[in-house]
């Protein structure tokens, strides 16, 4: 598989083909587009494969391998850094976007749309007020600042070349094999905002906005309707399974609990509720509007 060349010209090349990239390509491959993943491992590769799409191997932290991506009419860039340090984030997001940028804009073919997915996490905190894509970015950790300074080569090095560039900021991804219901059913939980969308209405509005020719030079929100406080949701959770609710905390009792890093003491400090007025005002109907919808086919394998 790892040896297979690239195709010429697909419609939509999907960078960094995961979680969000494949069901976001079967909705493509279902609307008569041809879509290529384009994975580092073997594993992922063959992921890609069995979905449907065109596997293709390159690696956006080597920009001598972005030469294997093919030429495409849009390009999703939804690759991701594991979760490591701001590091990682930076060869990645920072990094990695600007090669992919730079490698489509030396070629005589270059894309119409760049759609970039990003995170709500570049918000930082709050105090549980509203935050929408007018809400100026002022992140604490090196990190958000690295997810600020990604989204501005999204949006800006794309129109240098003539590329719209869009700027998709996810909130918590949820889904199939992500629902962790026992993370909130045991507990402690502490309490703040959760900002959700599930899997599926990520891929479904990234899709939306290509199909339709949304959001060039623009951020978008994908969030849920319903932000949810955690103590909230965690009880929910519980009467929906038939079990006792769980223990809970203030953000003061988890910081004095235990030792923890600076940058995740931030990050459980950091409480806010992401509107969504404005993919809401595009026109995107969402699949699961709330964790209630959403929530449903992991409560009922629980229930059984």
């Amino acid at each position: 598989m790892s040896n297979r060349t690239a195709p010429e010209l697909v419609d939509v090349a999907i960078v960094g083909c995961g979680y969000v990239g494949i069901e976001l390509g079967q909705r493509l491959l279902d609307e008569g587009f041809s879509v290529a993943g384009v994975r580092r491992s073997p594993e992922g590769l063959e992921a890609v494969s069995n979905a449907g799409l065109e596997p293709i191997r390159a690696d956006v932290t080597d920009p001598e391998s972005l030469k294997a991506l093919p030429d495409a009419d849009a390009v999703v860039f939804a690759a991701s850094s594991g979760g490591r340090g701001a590091d990682a984030a930076r060869r990645v997001y920072v990094e990695g976007v600007e090669a992919t940028i730079e490698e489509y804009a030396s070629r005589e073919s270059t894309p119409d749309r760049l759609v970039y997915t990003s995170s709500t996490g570049v918000y930082g905190d709050h105090g549980g007020e509203w935050v929408d894509e007018t809400t100026p970015l002022e992140p604490e950790s090196e990190r958000g600042r690295v997810l600020v300074a990604a989204e501005r080569i999204a949006l800006e090095t794309t129109a240098e070349h003539g590329i719209d560039g869009t700027v998709a900021r996810f909130a918590g991804l949820y889904g199939p094999g992500r629902y962790r219901l026992e993370r909130y059913l045991e507990g402690p939980v502490t309490e703040g905002y959760l900002n959700m969308v599930h899997r599926d209405d990520a891929a479904g509005a990234v899709a939306f906005l290509l199909t339709e020719a949304l959001a060039g030079g623009h951020v978008v929100t994908v969030v849920d309707d319903e932000p949810v406080d955690r103590w909230t949701f965690a009880d929910w959770l519980a009467g929906e399974c038939g079990v006792d609710p769980p223990a809970k905390r203030t953000v003061e009792e988890r910081l004095a609990g235990e030792e923890l890093s600076a940058s995740r003491r931030r990050r459980i400090r950091a409480n806010k509720r992401c509107s969504n007025d404005r993919l809401r005002g595009f026109g995107y109907e969402f699949d699961y509007p709330t964790f209630r919808e959403g929530y449903r086919p992991a409560l009922a394998a629980y229930r059984s």
